[in-house]
């Protein structure tokens, strides 16, 4: 594959880190810092990123490394789904982002959506948990889970947030150019079945 690179750095990075959360031997704590020390210089050769944001991606964390989690908000009005524009790629996706800690899934999705779009909904079911590496999203850093959980509308209007530049719906054959970093066609289509069939089981990775 052409991106294996990608998943050799993230696995030797992953490796690295949990060895130096667990490992109590300084010789081996030396070799830990070595291995994530190469993760760091594979990322930096591939990518063209400077080696000091590149460490900051691989080598500032600490503790067992587990995949993060990304909510995406869900809401159909009149056949439609919600997205909005986001103004680091001008691109269109469906509200959402990483999930906060101290916050719920359902908790974090609501303040995406109302940061993001305005709107004020409540959370009413988990339609799909998806594994970003088996969906043909860019390369990315770090391994992701991405939850889409469809919600309602309960209030407030469509507003612009900090981090976006549009707010709009979009009928299934008329989708905008979508941030395929945060979401692709096939999950868009994939969600507009729960449209047509609202008693279709969650889907999964």
């Amino acid at each position: 594959m052409s991106d294996q690179w990608l998943e050799w750095a993230k696995r030797i990075q992953a490796l690295s880190q949990s060895g130096l959360a667990f490992s109590k031997d300084v010789y081996d704590i030396e070799r830990y810092e070595e291995l994530r020390s190469i993760s760091a210089e594979i990322m930096q050769e591939y990518t063209g990123l400077e080696m000091r944001k590149v460490r900051e991606l691989f080598t500032n964390e600490s503790g067992y490394q587990t995949p993060k989690v990304d909510v995406r908000g869900v809401v159909f009005k009149d056949n439609k789904i919600l997205m909005v524009r986001e103004k680091v790629d001008d691109k269109w996706s469906l509200p959402g982002g990483f999930c906060d800690v101290g916050l719920s899934p359902s908790e974090n999705i609501v303040k995406e959506i109302r940061e993001e779009s305005g709107f004020d909904v409540t959370p009413v079911k988990l339609l799909a948990i998806l594994d970003m590496n088996k969906h043909p999203h860019p390369p990315q850093p770090y391994h992701y889970y991405k939850l889409f959980i469809q919600c309602e509308v309960t209030g407030g209007r469509a507003e612009s947030g900090i981090e976006t530049k549009g707010i709009h719906f979009f009928e299934k054959d008329h989708l905008p150019e979508l941030s395929v970093g945060r979401n692709t066609e096939t999950q868009i289509n994939l969600l507009f079945e729960f449209l047509r069939n609202p008693y279709k089981e969650t889907v999964y990775d």
